[in-house]
């Protein structure tokens, strides 16, 4: 049986696309949204494969809120690269088995292995 746990968190920063020619080159800001599906293997006594609140706790600790997102990481700070970036660090303690980054209601990049 597979079970899959979604968790979601938003967070606020500014960034700029470096090498991009068009209104993105400047700095601008979203309220980004991360969408993290969890692998809920077994279940413990209350029926829970991974606590929602530990995982709502972890992610405002590794989120970038009111950052400015090139100041803080070495690469450009795409959506398609931070979904990359939030995978490989969420899989170093929970089972992640994709995480998209949206930049507003209507756009989203997503990264799994």
């Amino acid at each position: 049986m597979k079970r899959t746990l979604i968790v979601k968190q938003k967070f606020s920063s500014a960034h700029f696309l470096e090498y991009y020619e068009g209104k993105c080159e400047k700095m601008h800001g979203h309220t980004f949204e991360i969408e993290v599906h969890f692998k809920g293997e077994k279940l413990d006594r209350s029926g829970i494969a991974i606590d929602f609140t530990k995982l709502k706790i972890f992610l405002k600790e590794i989120l970038p809120d009111h950052k400015v997102l090139n100041e803080i990481y070495d690469f450009s700070p795409s959506a398609e690269n931070l979904s990359e970036y939030f995978f490989k660090k969420i899989k170093e303690k929970y089972p992640v088995i994709k995480v998209i980054v949206w930049e507003s209601e209507n756009a989203a990049a997503s990264y799994e292995e």
